[in-house]
Parts: structure tokens; C-alpha cells; sequence
């Protein structure tokens, strides 16, 4: 699993290199296909390689990516090692020891029937171009489990934000700032006026946190601004607060005469709500006590994966069931290495005791899908 590991980590694929993430596609179906002894359907989407494995009919849906957010070169500055049971690299701890996991799972089973494996090139950037492939693939499965890295410890993720980001821009009329500002309507001071609306809107860290980011106004330094803008930055932790951000927005208002006030939406994942893995946890807790791997632990986090994508659409989803280790995105990013067969071991228990009683997961996603708008 260390030498797979070491393999994934080496092939860097930063998503914004589309050679890269092919380059890394090829790494990740050579291992996929020496485990499981198939070779996966390549899906390019817009230059873009998703990895797909069908072994029968529907079932047990077991999701990955293989894109990171590591620029190529960052190898050089954080090698691939191991030191004290902990293995570095780019791209290690979220999530490519989670494939590793995944795809040694699957190789402890004595049959792949009922399974599908999705690896997709672009969760770090919303899932533009597989977004559609989560969508059929949840439609079809039972239940899903996700190869995100876990949270602090190891715990489980049973409950994920989701995002939405949107875009506030602000017109108003420029003007000479030295001959005649009192002529414009300054883009920049409505910009503030609706910052601390936008603000207000904000309920965390239990509700929906409302950020606004990255800001602009002007031109030049001396002209008054007719243009603005905000980026803002959403978490929501249910369809309800996701309605009431939503609607802040909408009725945001120009303050200065002259002025208008423009809100643009952009890419959302929907909130991965605790009901959502409940059934699946309880499970997790089971198996992990029938085969001696302790006591598990959950968490609720802010980051949203394709975990919110099939959960959203009604699938029963377990997150989080990839590696243990810590510092993702970050210098002294790192992965447990003795985790991992426990880890693997887990998940293979997981997707057989869903297998065995496929007829209740199948029944349970019906309905659960069914009171999805």
C-alpha cells in the first residue's frame, strides 16, 4: 500500500494542468486494474479524464478523486517519504491514500458484483465536468462511501456544509475625483454599504457562515469608482439555510442614489445533511466492532466534497472513510501508514454488509430519493 501510495503521489495532478490529471488518470487505472483485474471506462469531459468502474448491476457506489491542489514542482519543495509512520506528499493525505484504500478493498472481496467505482479529475474545482457523472451514478446506487480523507483522529464525516458562492456587483457613475466627484455616484462606498448587509446575513459557526472575499472597485486612483464588486463565500448546513442566504441576497438594495446592485450565483454543492449517513454510520459502528478495529468517531465539517453532490440527490452517504492523517492543502500534509489496512479493511466490510442486504439499502434510497425536490 506504501509503494501504491508512493506511485499516486509521485504522478502530480495539480486540476489546473489537464495533462497532468490525464497523466494521473493512467497511474490511477493502472492500480485500479491490477487490484480489481479490470480496466476502467476513461470518461473526458471537456479535456478532462474521470475513471469509471462497473461490475454488474447497481449498488454500492465507492467515490473518489485523483486531482489535487498542489501546482507540479511541489515535489520539490515536499518529497515523497516516510518518517516515524507518517507518509508526506503532495496530494497524500487528500485523497490519494484514500484510492490506495479503495482499490485494496476491493481486492480483499471475493466478488466485485454490485459495485461501482467513480474517480473523478476536478472535485478540488466544484466537479465542473463530472458533476453529471455523480448525478447518473447516485440515481443508480443504494448507498455511496466517499474515500475523502477522515477528519481529526479518523472520525467519520456524517454531515458536510454546502457551499455556494455567489458574485455582488455594484454600478454606479464615474468621475473626475478632483474636478467634479460630487458628479458621480461612487461605486466603492455602495460596495460598503452592501459588505455589511452581506454580512449580517451571517448565522456561524452552528448556522450558515456569509463571508464576503475578494473585493474590487475603480479604475484609478483618481476617478471615482463606477464599477464594484464582492465575491462571497457561503457554508450552509441545511436546504433551509441555503434558502435564507438565497433570499438575503435577493433582497439586497442599492443605498446611494444612482447606484444598482446585481447579484450573480455561482457553482453550489447542496448540504450533506446528517440524516443522509445516520443509517450508514450506525453500519460503519457494526462492522467496526465485528472486526476489532475500535470504537469509530464522527464529525461535521465545513468543507464540502462529491460526497454533497450524491447525498443531495437523495443517496445514503458515509464520507470521510479515507485516510488518517492531518495538514490537507498544507505544508506537512501526511498520512498514518499503519491506518491504512484497517481503513481498507473497514470499507470492505461496509460494501458487504450493504451487498447482503441490498434489498433494504435499495428500498431506503427509493424513498429517500423520492422526497427530494
Amino acid at each position: 500500500m506504501i509503494e501504491d501510495l508512493r506511485t499516486l503521489v509521485e504522478c502530480e495532478s495539480p486540476s489546473a494542468s489537464l495533462p497532468a490529471v490525464a497523466a494521473s488518470a493512467d497511474v490511477v487505472a493502472s492500480l485500479g486494474a491490477r487490484l480489481t483485474g479490470a480496466e476502467p471506462e476513461r470518461l473526458v469531459v471537456d479535456g478532462r479524464t474521470h475513471l469509471r468502474w462497473r461490475f454488474g448491476p447497481p449498488g454500492v457506489l465507492l467515490l473518489g478523486h485523483h486531482d489535487t491542489v498542489w501546482p507540479v514542482g511541489s515535489l520539490v519543495d515536499h518529497p515523497w517519504r516516510v518518517v516515524d509512520g507518517r507518509a508526506y506528499g503532495p496530494g497524500c493525505f487528500d485523497m490519494k491514500a484514500g484510492l490506495v484504500q479503495l482499490f485494496h478493498a476491493l481486492a480483499q472481496l471475493d466478488s466485485l458484483d454490485g459495485i461501482t467505482v467513480l474517480v473523478t479529475g476536478d472535485e478540488e474545482l466544484g466537479a465542473p465536468t463530472s458533476r453529471p457523472l455523480l448525478h447518473e451514478e447516485a440515481a443508480r446506487a443504494s448507498a455511496a462511501f466517499v474515500l475523502e480523507a477522515s477528519a481529526d483522529g479518523g472520525a467519520l464525516k456524517t454531515a458536510r456544509k454546502g457551499v455556494a458562492w455567489y458574485e455582488v456587483r455594484v454600478t454606479g457613475r464615474a468621475a473626475h475625483a478632483g474636478l467634479e466627484p460630487w458628479t458621480g455616484v461612487n461605486a466603492a462606498v455602495e460596495l460598503a454599504h452592501q459588505v455589511l448587509a452581506i454580512q449580517a446575513l451571517d448565522r456561524g459557526p452552528a448556522g450558515a457562515t456569509v463571508t464576503p472575499t475578494l473585493a474590487a472597485a475603480g479604475t484609478t486612483a483618481n476617478t471615482v469608482p463606477g464599477t464594484a464588486s464582492v465575491h462571497v463565500d457561503a457554508r450552509v448546513p441545511t436546504a433551509a439555510e441555503a434558502r435564507r442566504v438565497d433570499d438575503g441576497l435577493a433582497a439586497l438594495r442599492p443605498v446611494l442614489a444612482g447606484a444598482r446592485v446585481e447579484v450573480v450565483p455561482g457553482p453550489r454543492h447542496p448540504p450533506f445533511e446528517p440524516s443522509s449517513s445516520a443509517a450508514l454510520y450506525a453500519l460503519a459502528c457494526s462492522v467496526a466492532d465485528r472486526l476489532g478495529l475500535g470504537p469509530l468517531t464522527s464529525a461535521h465539517v465545513g468543507g464540502a466534497s462529491d460526497g454533497n453532490i450524491v447525498a443531495g440527490d437523495g443517496t445514503p452517504t458515509l464520507d470521510g472513510l479515507g485516510a488518517v492523517g492531518a495538514g490537507a492543502h498544507a505544508p506537512g500534509e501526511h498520512v498514518v501508514v499503519d491506518a491504512m489496512p484497517a481503513r481498507a479493511a473497514l470499507l470492505a466490510g461496509l460494501v458487504e454488509a450493504v451487498r447482503d442486504d441490498s434489498s433494504a439499502w435499495t428500498n431506503r434510497a427509493a424513498v429517500d430519493r423520492a422526497g427530494r425536490p
